[in-house]
């Protein structure tokens, strides 16, 4: 620091106006910057915004009393670099050693170190001190690691009353790179393999103020043991520059300040001041004029649209509180709601023709099944949590394959039913409840065995999606495994595909009681739903996207409720004369069914009414 405070007052020695202007110095961490006492009056502001590596320091508050405690008076026989020192610092003379009598200078020994000024002493412990102070702390450890190790009576044995330093000096640093101690500054002392201190440089920047003072600020670091590209780190917002560069950068003349949201491309071809102004890439953003490269938000936040701010996402997912959510909750509900009404009017005239046309069972076990289809809808509103993910999606899968493979056993049945009405037809055995059971069973423990493969290979689970909407943290299920997902979509189509197939074969037989048509329409109903799902749910973000499966499940299970069974709540509850034996045979069947059924009736040999309504409920 002595010398280097030379450089700012040689000009005024020279009696000459010229100044060092420009000048940053950059110094290494083996200066020591102190100063004379004869340069306590002299300005500091050679140091300002100078950057300098030093050795990395903590704050000892033992030291800090320590250097309290040091008084000249009783210490000047023991330590004579006390007195020294203190006759340097303070500009004072002890009365024994003063020449002649000045009254101002005659040190007392009530000086405070505190008040001396930063560049000639500094209260705290600077990174040369915290050096040696670290250095005898592992000295004192690895003599202690040798003391305590089986080296110790070895030597004692080899030595025979002599010493050999060079050994012991060996020994001593083969114990030295095995330190690893905490000091009480809580900083952990060790060496790496090649007998380097595990500590590194810190860069400092220092600010000087015009009483004298300075305020010395890390602004990098400087790491042996980081990879090549991270072994210097600097922080240039932090650093203060010397007043010289304070300066307005000049604008070009061919091209116009890039004002935030904007980085500048040079031109080529041109000179390195003409630049072109582009936008900020997405998710990214410049705070400053004529910026080289914009810095990306963090994952939490996103620019706005100027691209010079970043702005906390919000959090989102489908919830009841807003009118989506509401609406599809209240609809969900409602239908909910239908098909309990649905099935407790079948309930009550459970013994009513049109009740226990095409299988009874069926038309109960399709009825709940659609039931659950719609309450498991709600499975999707609210924030995803683990239990929801594993339950939204097999949930719906499994009940909507129970709802089809119960229509399906339907379609069969009265497929069988009026093939078995043949002379000599072998089909008669097959129609029956062990048919229907068998088909729904079966067709319902294949989507179950998916389902179960899904949840053991790879479960859905929570997750937080924060790409897919730049403005947006989406809270939602991840699939774990979308092939598997698309599997009980495939094998659910699949389902529908077969029983509309079978329904529109079968969609000629007479009507009285033949459920062909509307299931046809039914299925197509549901198919068109899930083949415009596919689409529209990889193109929805978000909760939309989850809107979408929602609509998708009320859509296709109140297509398949309304189309099946309206008609027959029709006649049930506006035309309950139809509703009966008689009635259908006379009027509602019409001439093809009556006909149809008086030939059944002449093949089997059937000539009563009784034998008639075994046949009817055969094909039932």
């Amino acid at each position: 620091m002595i010398f280097l405070r030379w450089f700012q007052y040689i000009p005024s020695l020279e009696k000459t106006n010229a100044t060092p202007k420009g000048i940053v110095w950059i110094m290494t961490a083996q200066i020591e910057l102190t100063s004379s006492a004869f340069q306590r009056s002299w300005s500091t502001e050679i140091i300002h915004g100078a950057l300098s590596f030093s050795m990395p320091s903590a704050y000892l508050p033992v030291f800090r009393l320590f250097v309290a405690k040091q008084n000249p008076i009783f210490s000047r026989k023991e330590n004579g670099f006390i007195t020294q020192f203190w006759q340097d610092a303070f500009n004072c003379v002890f009365s024994d050693e003063a020449v002649s009598d000045v009254p101002e200078d005659i040190c007392t020994g009530a000086e405070n170190l505190k008040s001396l000024p930063a560049p000639i002493f500094e209260i705290d412990m600077t990174g040369h001190s915290y050096s040696i102070y670290n250095g005898i702390y592992a000295i004192a450890h690895a003599l202690h690691a040798i003391s305590t190790s089986k080296y110790k009576h070895r030597t004692m044995d080899s030595r025979g009353g002599g010493k050999n330093h060079k050994q012991d000096i060996i020994k001593l640093h083969y114990f030295l790179r095995g330190i690893s101690f905490n000091n009480s500054a809580g900083d952990q002392i060790s060496f790496d393999q090649n007998g380097i201190v595990r500590a590194g440089f810190d860069i400092i920047n220092w600010i000087a103020f015009p009483n004298k003072s300075f305020l010395r600020v890390k602004v990098g670091k400087v790491d042996h043991l980081a990879p090549p590209d991270q072994g210097l780190t600097i922080n240039d917002d932090l650093i203060t520059w010397h007043n010289f560069f304070n300066q307005v950068q000049p604008i070009s003349i061919c091209t116009e300040r890039c004002y935030p949201g904007f980085n500048k491309k040079v031109k080529e071809g041109q000179p390195f001041c003409c630049y072109d102004c582009i936008p900020c890439p997405d998710g990214s953003i410049s705070t400053e004029n004529d910026k080289n490269e914009c810095f990306r938000c963090k994952d939490d936040y996103y620019p706005n649209i100027k691209k010079d701010l970043c702005v906390p996402k919000m959090v989102s997912f489908l919830t009841y509180k807003e009118p989506l959510g509401l609406s599809l909750a209240c609809l969900a509900h409602s239908s909910s709601l239908v098909t309990v009404l649905v099935l407790g009017i079948f309930v009550k005239n459970h013994n009513t023709p049109i009740v226990i046309a095409n299988n009874r069972d069926l038309t109960y076990i399709l009825l709940i099944s659609l039931l659950f289809c719609f309450l498991s809808a709600l499975l999707f509103i609210g924030q995803p949590g683990k239990a929801t993910c594993l339950l939204q999606k097999t949930t719906f899968g499994m009940v909507f394959s129970v709802a089809v493979s119960s229509i399906l056993a339907k379609t069969i049945t009265v497929i069988l039913a009026f093939m078995a009405t043949k002379p000599g037809s072998r089909m008669r055995k097959w129609v029956g409840k062990t048919l229907t059971n068998s088909i729904v069973v079966s067709c319902s423990l294949i989507q179950a065995s998916i389902c179960t493969l899904w949840l053991l290979m790879a479960p859905p689970f929570p997750d937080v999606d924060m790409v897919s909407v730049p403005e947006e943290i989406i809270l939602q299920c991840n699939d774990g495994s979308v092939t598997m997902f698309y599997c009980v979509l495939g094998y659910m189509g699949f389902l529908a595909l077969i029983s509309f197939t079978t329904a529109f074969l079968a969609r000629k037989l007479p009507d009285s009681f033949n459920e062909a048509k509307f299931i046809t329409f039914s299925m197509l109903v549901f198919c068109s739903v899930w083949l415009s799902f596919v689409p529209a749910y990889l193109s929805s973000k978000g909760k939309f996207m989850v809107a979408v499966e929602i609509f998708s499940i009320l859509a296709s299970g109140a297509g398949l409720l309304i189309c099946i069974f309206s008609p027959k709540c029709y006649v049930i509850l506006l035309r309950p004369e139809l509703n009966n034996r008689e009635q259908l045979m006379r009027s509602q069947i019409g001439s093809q069914l009556h006909g149809f059924l008086i030939w059944c009736a002449r093949l089997t040999g059937a000539t009563s009414v009784i034998h008639t309504h075994h046949i009817t409920s055969t094909i039932s």
